[in-house]
């Protein structure tokens, strides 16, 4: 199983999804904004990162832009979890180097799926 970063602003959010994550065996770390996220994912480099676009201060299509910019942790697959379900922000989110966008609310069935296709678990 995955060490999960999830960097979200909402503790509702984390909870569920920690929630989901932990019943499938992963170890779940979290932070509550995009800054903190970028400082925890270089210190813990953890296996994959789930992050949402809607946050204070940086939002997470920067926030994936400068992981997957840095060469430490440009080989941490970031998978975007948000509330923002337009075609163009899935776009700009996969450009930013997402490697694959859930949008809230978040369907466990489809969470784990997601996982498994880009952690190369099937």
């Amino acid at each position: 199983m995955a060490r999960i970063l999830i960097i979200d602003d909402s503790p509702t959010e984390i909870h569920v999804l920690t929630g989901m994550l932990q019943k499938a065996g992963h170890t779940v770390d979290s932070v509550d904004n995009a800054e903190a996220g970028i400082v925890r994912a270089q210190e813990t480099m953890p296996e994959l990162i789930l992050m949402d676009v809607v946050m204070p201060g940086m939002n997470g299509f920067q926030a994936t832009r400068q992981l997957t910019k840095d060469p430490k942790t440009a080989g941490i697959p970031v998978i975007i979890v948000t509330t923002k379900d337009q075609q163009t922000d899935r776009v700009w989110g996969l450009r930013q180097g997402a490697r694959d966008y859930i949008t809230k609310p978040v369907e466990e069935g489809e969470l784990a799926s997601k996982i498994n296709a880009v952690l190369g678990g099937g």
